[in-house]
């Protein structure tokens, strides 16, 4: 059996860990800069996007040193990080204080996610789209858990939120400290193999890697409007809060659910790789047209199932597919451009949301949100077809 640089459980752990911690933070941005800070929610959503920015320099950040420099001592860099700013927090977090502090979190972070998906690149007892599937699975329920467990702690006061997520951001530390030394070795092992690369070590494929992250970038943007703008117009139509927030939890099953089953025809799927992506897409799609006709709950209910069923068939297999097509060269650059694309989405698509629906309506949105991705998605389709054309007739 090859062996792999890291035992995968560790991979997977510290991906849990991470998620969890930033779910203790990122969410309560708003509520907690407008009610303790009583800042206006302009000035959240600033700082909002400001750490949007730092989390995509960190995802570049990560995937150019993962490459250019060291994966350990990368990864260990940005747990630091994180784990510095959150626990400063604990003792320092009123304004501006915790805008800063929040902005070099999200740097932190974002070093952290390119550095987990790009070690994936390096295991060799499974196939990357394998684990692909696991780091998403795990990604999510640290985001649902962090989320459920959070609404229990922030009445014992804010300081015990940070003080949560700067514990596990510390054992995420230790985990890193203790089972993580190898990569370095196996980064290096990779670079020597003859049969690792061809030519100068760059990758060949780029504008199918490119119009696919633009495919994640607009998903991204019309993904936004379900933690944003949706919910203001759940609440214009009649609904609940209550029935806004019940809809994650549909989400959330579905994922939890869904996820391990893809990973046990990851074999078929790996086979079926740009089938995937089609489907997953199409599905984003075919949500916000449920959208367009929704007045009622159920078909509220009946989106977000689509759009979640889309999402776990769509968002593990673009990692994979970038990871099939860069060289091993640049494997950390390729997989912090997946992160900068859904973290560029993620800063975005709230504003964009926003300016739609003061300047037009949510009608226009939602036909604005399936335009995006259908377009994109078609793009590649055409683009794809006419390279694997041409090399049929190079052959």
């Amino acid at each position: 059996m090859r062996k792999d640089p890291i035992q995968l459980k560790w991979l997977f752990l510290g991906s849990l860990i991470t998620n969890t911690g930033i779910s203790f933070i990122w969410p309560l941005t708003t509520i907690y800069m407008h009610e303790y800070l009583h800042e206006t929610l302009t000035v959240a959503g600033l700082v909002l996007l400001i750490n949007s920015v730092a989390t995509i320099i960190g995802n570049y950040l990560g995937g150019w040193l993962f490459d250019h420099w060291k994966p350990y001592e990368t990864i260990v860099a940005g747990i630091v990080i994180a784990t510095a700013s959150a626990g400063a927090l604990i003792f320092w977090h009123g304004w501006p204080i915790y805008a800063i502090l929040l902005v070099i979190l999200g740097l932190g972070n974002g070093i952290v996610v390119t550095c987990i998906n790009s070690i994936a690149t390096l295991v060799r007892s499974k196939q990357p789209s394998y684990v692909f599937n696991v780091l998403y699975f795990t990604s999510n329920l640290g985001l649902v858990f962090g989320s459920l467990v959070v609404g229990f702690i922030l009445p014992l006061g804010i300081q015990y939120v940070f003080l949560t997520a700067f514990i596990l951001f510390v054992l995420f530390l230790a985990v890193a400290l203790l089972t993580f030394r190898n990569l370095n070795q196996a980064k290096q092992a990779i670079r020597r193999s003859k049969v690792t690369d061809t030519g100068d070590g760059r990758t060949r494929e780029k504008l199918p890697i490119y119009l696919l992250l633009l495919m994640l970038f607009v998903a991204w943007i019309g993904y936004e409007q379900w933690q944003s703008n949706i919910s203001a117009y759940m609440l214009h139509l009649g609904m609940t809060v209550r029935s806004y927030s019940f809809l994650w939890t549909v989400n959330a099953v579905l994922i939890v659910t869904l996820q391990p089953l893809l990973t046990h025809f990851d074999d078929y799927l790996l086979k079926h790789l740009r089938g995937r992506l089609y489907t997953g897409f199409f599905m984003f799609t075919g949500s916000f047209a449920i959208l367009l006709t929704a007045k009622h709950y159920a078909f509220f209910i009946l989106a977000m199932a689509v759009l979640t069923v889309g999402e776990v068939i769509a968002f593990p297999a673009v990692s994979t597919f970038v990871n099939e097509r860069a060289s091993y060269q640049e494997k950390g650059k390729y997989q912090g451009l997946v992160t900068m694309a859904a973290s560029a989405g993620r800063a975005v698509g709230p504003l964009i949301g926003a300016l739609i629906i003061e300047s037009m309506s949510y009608t226009v949105l939602f036909i604005f949100c399936a335009a995006i991705v259908i377009l994109a998605t078609l793009a590649f389709i055409l683009i794809g077809r006419g390279k694997r054309q041409s090399s049929i007739n190079e052959k």
